[in-house]
């Protein structure tokens, strides 16, 4: 197969969003650890969830081709272009999940029956029906995009519980402000799709103000962690650092004179945020 195809299949798994649920699911898999990694069970579930983010992700751009022929920071990703044809799209992203789901069955059934889960949520909830029809489709996809810290707890420990919850909290309420930072940055792309996020539907204040609330939710559930005692005092002292922060930067949006940029910076910091989480996570180990 010639690079320049193989480039293409890469760009519609839509990296980025493997790596940082990757990130996020090795978190889960540490705080369940408790400084016993076993490292082949850890590969295997690090490449099973992500293979399942990327079969999610082959499929959401196989249903969105109208909308991002629309938007600008989309117009060029491979289907719109023609570079992969539907047909092929549909049996990447069947084999991805295939893959995927056969590797984290060196977990456990419940590790597979969460992951796809979220992939359904994602593929068809989220995907399918919401995003073209809701303003709370945002609420939607931070389901889908809470279940792999799950995911990789799960693999350790075979159970849903306090810790498990807490897990799918903090990434629920993180993504919250995130993806409403995004949408407020790319205000002017989501309008031109006629997609109903809330700074379009609503306005850009409502959106503010879900950001702030869930701001002080996501500092809540991630210092929840820590309480709870399944993580130590250097990640308790990280998180409650980083959620003042980032509640102080939601705060100040409402004195913005450039909405974009201060949405970037929310943007940013939350990527930033979610690095650190999972490097506390891995160092209270």
């Amino acid at each position: 197969m010639r690079t320049s195809v193989v480039r293409e299949y890469y760009a519609l798994t839509k990296p980025g969003i493997i790596y940082g649920n990757a990130l996020t699911a090795a978190a889960g898999f540490f705080v369940a650890a408790h400084r016993s990694i076993h490292f082949p069970l850890f590969l295997a579930m690090l490449a099973g969830i992500s293979l399942i983010v990327a079969s999610g992700c082959v499929f959401n751009n196989y249903i969105d081709q109208d909308i991002d022929a629309k938007m600008e920071r989309t117009k060029n990703r491979p289907l719109v272009r023609g570079a992969i044809s539907n047909h092929d799209a549909i049996a990447f992203g069947i084999l991805l999940g295939l893959l995927g789901a056969s590797l984290l069955y060196f977990a456990n059934i419940l590790t597979i029956a969460v992951a796809l889960f979220g992939l359904f949520i994602y593929v068809v909830v989220y995907s399918m029906w919401s995003k073209r029809n809701t303003l709370h489709a945002t609420v939607i996809g931070a389901v889908a995009g809470a279940i792999p810290p799950v995911v990789g707890y799960t693999a350790v420990t075979n159970s849903l519980d306090l810790g498990a919850l807490i897990l799918f909290l903090i990434l629920f309420t993180w993504q919250m402000p995130h993806a409403l930072a995004i949408a407020i940055r790319r205000f002017d792309d989501y309008r031109a799709a006629d997609i109903p996020v809330m700074p379009i539907a609503l306005g850009i204040l409502p959106a503010k103000a879900q950001m702030l609330c869930y701001a002080v939710a996501f500092f809540i559930a991630s210092t929840a962690l820590g309480l709870a005692g399944y993580a130590g005092s250097i990640y308790l002292g990280g998180m409650g650092i980083l959620g003042v922060i980032w509640f102080f930067l939601c705060l100040r949006g409402f004195w913005a004179k450039d909405e974009k940029k201060w949405a970037k910076q929310v943007f940013l910091f939350s990527l930033i945020i979610i690095l650190v989480f999972t490097l506390l996570c891995a160092l209270q180990m």
